[in-house]
Protein backbone atom coordinates (compact mmCIF):
# COMPACT_ATOMS: atom_id res chain seq x y z
CA UNK A 1 0.00 0.00 0.00
CA UNK A 2 1.25 3.28 -0.75
CA UNK A 3 2.32 6.14 2.39
CA UNK A 4 -0.72 7.44 3.82
CA UNK A 5 -2.02 10.49 2.87
CA UNK A 6 -2.04 13.73 4.97
CA UNK A 7 -4.83 16.15 5.68
CA UNK A 8 -4.53 19.49 7.49
CA UNK A 9 -8.08 19.67 9.51
CA UNK A 10 -9.75 22.60 10.89
CA UNK A 11 -11.81 22.24 14.00
CA UNK A 12 -15.75 23.60 13.77
CA UNK A 13 -17.95 24.80 16.29
CA UNK A 14 -21.04 25.03 14.01
CA UNK A 15 -23.13 22.41 13.16
CA UNK A 16 -26.44 21.33 11.09
CA UNK A 17 -27.27 21.71 7.51
CA UNK A 18 -26.32 25.15 7.23
CA UNK A 19 -23.01 25.23 9.06
CA UNK A 20 -22.30 22.40 7.10
CA UNK A 21 -23.24 23.93 3.53
CA UNK A 22 -21.33 27.54 4.14
CA UNK A 23 -18.38 24.86 4.98
CA UNK A 24 -18.86 22.88 1.27
CA UNK A 25 -19.59 26.71 -0.67
CA UNK A 26 -15.44 27.35 1.10
CA UNK A 27 -14.47 24.08 -0.89
CA UNK A 28 -14.23 21.96 1.99
CA UNK A 29 -15.98 19.44 3.48
CA UNK A 30 -17.23 18.81 6.83
CA UNK A 31 -16.32 15.22 8.73
CA UNK A 32 -16.54 13.77 12.24
CA UNK A 33 -13.24 11.66 13.76
CA UNK A 34 -14.57 8.83 16.40
CA UNK A 35 -13.19 5.71 17.83
CA UNK A 36 -10.89 4.05 20.72
CA UNK A 37 -13.32 5.98 23.18
CA UNK A 38 -12.56 9.25 22.59
CA UNK A 39 -14.70 11.54 22.00
CA UNK A 40 -16.09 12.31 18.87
CA UNK A 41 -14.49 15.09 17.26
CA UNK A 42 -16.20 17.59 14.44
CA UNK A 43 -13.97 18.91 11.61
CA UNK A 44 -13.19 20.79 8.19
CA UNK A 45 -11.21 18.84 5.42
CA UNK A 46 -9.74 21.09 2.37
CA UNK A 47 -12.02 19.41 0.06
CA UNK A 48 -10.06 18.94 -3.30
CA UNK A 49 -6.97 16.91 -0.91
CA UNK A 50 -9.42 14.90 0.32
CA UNK A 51 -11.03 13.45 -2.87
CA UNK A 52 -8.02 12.53 -4.13
CA UNK A 53 -7.19 10.67 -1.10
CA UNK A 54 -10.57 9.11 -1.15
CA UNK A 55 -10.29 7.83 -4.99
CA UNK A 56 -8.57 4.85 -3.32
CA UNK A 57 -10.52 2.28 -1.45
CA UNK A 58 -9.44 1.81 2.37
CA UNK A 59 -6.74 4.92 1.97
CA UNK A 60 -5.27 5.08 5.57
CA UNK A 61 -5.22 8.91 6.22
CA UNK A 62 -3.30 11.18 8.52
CA UNK A 63 -5.62 13.80 10.02
CA UNK A 64 -3.85 16.94 11.50
CA UNK A 65 -5.21 18.83 14.04
CA UNK A 66 -3.27 21.87 15.87
CA UNK A 67 -0.10 20.07 15.09
CA UNK A 68 -1.02 16.69 16.20
CA UNK A 69 -0.85 13.55 13.57
CA UNK A 70 -3.98 11.11 13.83
CA UNK A 71 -4.04 8.09 11.68
CA UNK A 72 -7.69 7.23 10.42
CA UNK A 73 -9.69 5.46 8.20
CA UNK A 74 -12.84 6.40 6.33
CA UNK A 75 -15.63 4.79 7.82
CA UNK A 76 -18.44 6.12 5.46
CA UNK A 77 -18.36 8.76 2.60
CA UNK A 78 -21.59 10.39 1.93
CA UNK A 79 -21.42 11.83 -2.41
CA UNK A 80 -23.54 13.99 -3.68
CA UNK A 81 -25.66 12.11 -6.10
CA UNK A 82 -25.33 14.52 -8.71
CA UNK A 83 -22.64 16.79 -8.64
CA UNK A 84 -18.82 15.15 -8.46
CA UNK A 85 -18.58 16.19 -4.65
CA UNK A 86 -18.20 14.38 -0.99
CA UNK A 87 -21.32 16.00 0.98
CA UNK A 88 -19.54 14.21 3.98
CA UNK A 89 -16.76 12.09 5.66
CA UNK A 90 -16.73 9.76 8.74
CA UNK A 91 -13.44 8.57 10.01
CA UNK A 92 -12.79 6.00 12.22
CA UNK A 93 -9.23 6.47 14.73
CA UNK A 94 -6.44 3.74 14.09
CA UNK A 95 -3.14 3.29 15.69
CA UNK A 96 -0.24 1.58 14.21
CA UNK A 97 -0.23 -1.86 15.05
CA UNK A 98 -3.54 -2.11 14.95
CA UNK A 99 -5.82 -4.68 13.50
CA UNK A 100 -9.20 -3.97 11.18
CA UNK A 101 -11.64 -5.11 9.27
CA UNK A 102 -11.83 -4.45 5.81
CA UNK A 103 -13.69 -4.64 2.56
CA UNK A 104 -10.82 -5.56 -0.49
CA UNK A 105 -11.27 -5.38 -4.21
CA UNK A 106 -10.96 -8.32 -5.95
CA UNK A 107 -9.19 -7.71 -9.32
CA UNK A 108 -9.70 -10.75 -11.94
CA UNK A 109 -6.49 -11.06 -14.11
CA UNK A 110 -5.92 -13.22 -17.31
CA UNK A 111 -7.50 -14.79 -20.36
CA UNK A 112 -9.34 -18.44 -19.62
CA UNK A 113 -9.46 -20.75 -21.82
CA UNK A 114 -11.85 -20.25 -25.49
CA UNK A 115 -15.47 -20.23 -25.34
CA UNK A 116 -16.05 -19.53 -21.90
CA UNK A 117 -17.32 -16.47 -19.49
CA UNK A 118 -15.76 -15.43 -16.21
CA UNK A 119 -18.19 -14.25 -13.56
CA UNK A 120 -16.75 -12.01 -10.35
CA UNK A 121 -19.26 -13.16 -7.78
CA UNK A 122 -17.75 -11.64 -5.20
CA UNK A 123 -16.16 -7.82 -6.09
CA UNK A 124 -14.88 -7.89 -2.60
CA UNK A 125 -13.41 -10.08 0.33
CA UNK A 126 -13.29 -8.96 4.01
CA UNK A 127 -10.33 -9.46 5.49
CA UNK A 128 -8.40 -8.77 8.87
CA UNK A 129 -5.29 -6.99 8.05
CA UNK A 130 -2.67 -3.90 10.15
CA UNK A 131 -4.22 -0.63 9.52
CA UNK A 132 -0.48 0.61 8.12
CA UNK A 133 -0.89 -2.23 5.68
CA UNK A 134 -4.20 -2.34 3.81
CA UNK A 135 -3.70 -4.19 0.26
CA UNK A 136 -5.25 -2.26 -2.69
CA UNK A 137 -6.74 -5.35 -4.05
CA UNK A 138 -6.39 -9.20 -4.29
CA UNK A 139 -5.58 -10.68 -6.98
CA UNK A 140 -7.16 -13.58 -8.96
CA UNK A 141 -5.54 -15.38 -11.86
CA UNK A 142 -8.07 -17.04 -14.17
CA UNK A 143 -5.29 -17.98 -16.94
CA UNK A 144 -6.05 -21.29 -18.81
CA UNK A 145 -9.02 -21.97 -16.74
CA UNK A 146 -11.45 -24.42 -18.30
CA UNK A 147 -15.44 -24.50 -18.27
CA UNK A 148 -16.28 -25.44 -14.62
CA UNK A 149 -13.61 -24.27 -12.58
CA UNK A 150 -14.32 -22.68 -9.08
CA UNK A 151 -12.39 -20.22 -7.44
CA UNK A 152 -13.59 -20.21 -3.25
CA UNK A 153 -12.60 -17.38 -1.19
CA UNK A 154 -10.09 -19.66 0.35
CA UNK A 155 -8.60 -20.33 -2.87
CA UNK A 156 -7.78 -16.91 -2.83
CA UNK A 157 -3.93 -15.87 -2.09
CA UNK A 158 -3.83 -13.24 0.80
CA UNK A 159 -1.02 -10.35 1.51
CA UNK A 160 0.86 -11.35 4.65
CA UNK A 161 -0.33 -10.69 7.53
CA UNK A 162 -3.90 -10.46 6.44
CA UNK A 163 -7.16 -13.30 7.67
CA UNK A 164 -9.65 -14.22 5.62
CA UNK A 165 -13.22 -12.56 7.18
CA UNK A 166 -15.62 -13.55 4.17
CA UNK A 167 -16.70 -17.07 4.88
CA UNK A 168 -14.23 -19.35 3.12
CA UNK A 169 -16.55 -21.43 0.87
CA UNK A 170 -18.11 -18.19 -0.78
CA UNK A 171 -17.85 -18.16 -4.72
CA UNK A 172 -15.82 -15.73 -5.68
CA UNK A 173 -14.81 -16.73 -9.20
CA UNK A 174 -16.34 -18.67 -11.74
CA UNK A 175 -15.86 -19.90 -15.31
CA UNK A 176 -18.82 -21.42 -17.60
CA UNK A 177 -19.17 -22.66 -20.65
CA UNK A 178 -20.09 -19.86 -23.26
CA UNK A 179 -23.78 -20.58 -24.38
CA UNK A 180 -23.75 -20.37 -28.45
CA UNK A 181 -26.04 -18.70 -30.74
CA UNK A 182 -27.82 -21.94 -31.54
CA UNK A 183 -28.52 -22.23 -28.24
CA UNK A 184 -29.61 -19.43 -27.26
CA UNK A 185 -32.00 -19.29 -29.56
CA UNK A 186 -33.78 -22.70 -28.84
CA UNK A 187 -33.76 -21.60 -25.11
CA UNK A 188 -35.70 -18.32 -26.57
CA UNK A 189 -37.82 -20.85 -28.61
CA UNK A 190 -38.65 -23.32 -25.49
CA UNK A 191 -39.15 -20.28 -22.95
CA UNK A 192 -41.95 -18.59 -25.69
CA UNK A 193 -43.47 -21.62 -26.19
CA UNK A 194 -43.71 -22.21 -22.22
CA UNK A 195 -45.21 -19.02 -21.96
CA UNK A 196 -47.74 -19.11 -24.77
CA UNK A 197 -46.01 -17.04 -26.88
CA UNK A 198 -46.37 -17.13 -31.20
CA UNK A 199 -43.35 -15.76 -32.86
CA UNK A 200 -44.93 -13.24 -36.04
CA UNK A 201 -43.27 -14.43 -39.40
CA UNK A 202 -40.67 -12.01 -40.32
CA UNK A 203 -41.26 -9.89 -43.12
CA UNK A 204 -38.59 -11.78 -45.55
CA UNK A 205 -40.09 -15.02 -44.67
CA UNK A 206 -43.86 -13.72 -45.63
CA UNK A 207 -42.92 -11.98 -48.10
CA UNK A 208 -41.36 -15.21 -49.71
CA UNK A 209 -44.21 -17.51 -49.00
CA UNK A 210 -46.35 -15.39 -50.63
CA UNK A 211 -43.94 -15.32 -53.62
CA UNK A 212 -44.08 -19.22 -53.38
CA UNK A 213 -48.16 -18.80 -53.27
CA UNK A 214 -48.80 -16.68 -56.33
CA UNK A 215 -46.35 -19.30 -57.98
CA UNK A 216 -48.41 -22.40 -56.98
CA UNK A 217 -51.55 -20.79 -58.16
CA UNK A 218 -50.40 -19.07 -61.31
CA UNK A 219 -49.00 -23.06 -62.03
CA UNK A 220 -52.09 -24.24 -61.03
CA UNK A 221 -54.17 -21.88 -63.54
CA UNK A 222 -51.93 -22.56 -66.21
CA UNK A 223 -52.30 -26.70 -65.86
CA UNK A 224 -56.15 -26.14 -66.10
CA UNK A 225 -56.25 -23.75 -69.48
CA UNK A 226 -53.73 -26.82 -70.84
CA UNK A 227 -56.69 -29.18 -70.25
CA UNK A 228 -59.10 -27.03 -71.39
Amino acid sequence: MSDNSKLVAEKRTDFGKGAARKIRRAGNIPAVMYGHGTDPVHISLPGHDTMMALKQANALLTIVIDGNEQLALAKDVQRDPIKPVIDHVDLVVVRKGEKVTVDVPVHVEGEAAAETVVTLDHNTLQVEVPATDIPENVVVSVEGFEAGTQVLASAVELPEGATLVTDAEALVVNVTAAITAEALEAELAEAEAEAGIEREESEEGAATEAGEGEAAEAETASAEGDEA
